[in-house]
């Protein structure tokens, strides 16, 4: 379990909940701050007005949606490390496919297994992505691909003074 250094698992989902509502509601802003400057009448004021009542009533929702996709992935991540008793990429890639199944429970079976689906696939490409990542910044601290220096001497002399001292 030393691999992630993360929170302990109660105080996770709190944590990933508020990052995810953080997110959301920041894209959010965005997203529907632009929507209602679009789709405002014309004029410079009323796009503007336009774009903060948008982003008043929507952002909030948007980021509500992403703090339940949050806490629900983190409860399942964590209970799947508790019965598993170890952590690794396979519990966030299932956590990712039963929160989308979850999700769309709503929706009938069918929308389950695509929403499983696209979940399960998102969070192995996300973990694949981290674990690439991992492999390529450790190879720069792997003793055998260091370079050492034995001898000082075998430096190129550059000039004291920065000039080309002695060369006319």
């Amino acid at each position: 379990m030393e691999e992630y250094a993360r929170d302990p698992c109660p105080w996770r989902i709190v944590d990933d909940c508020g990052g995810a509502f953080s997110m959301g509601a920041i894209g959010g802003t965005l997203f529907h701050g632009i929507k209602g400057f679009r789709n405002a009448p014309s004029g410079h004021y009323r796009r503007l007005i336009g774009s903060f009542v948008s982003l008043k009533e929507r952002a909030p929702i948007t980021g509500g949606n992403f703090a339940v996709w949050g806490g629900l992935f983190s409860a399942i991540d964590c209970s799947l490390v508790y019965v598993r008793k170890k952590e690794d990429p396979w519990n966030s890639i299932t956590s990712g496919a039963l929160t989308g199944a979850i999700l769309s429970v709503r929706n009938g079976a069918g929308a389950m297994v695509g929403s499983a689906i696209i979940g399960g696939v998102l969070l192995a490409m996300i973990e694949g992505i981290g674990i690439l990542f991992t492999r390529f910044s450790a190879e720069q601290f792997n003793p055998e691909n260091r370079t050492v220096m034995e001898d000082p001497s075998q430096l190129p002399q550059k000039p004291m003074f920065g000039g080309n001292v002695g060369y006319q």
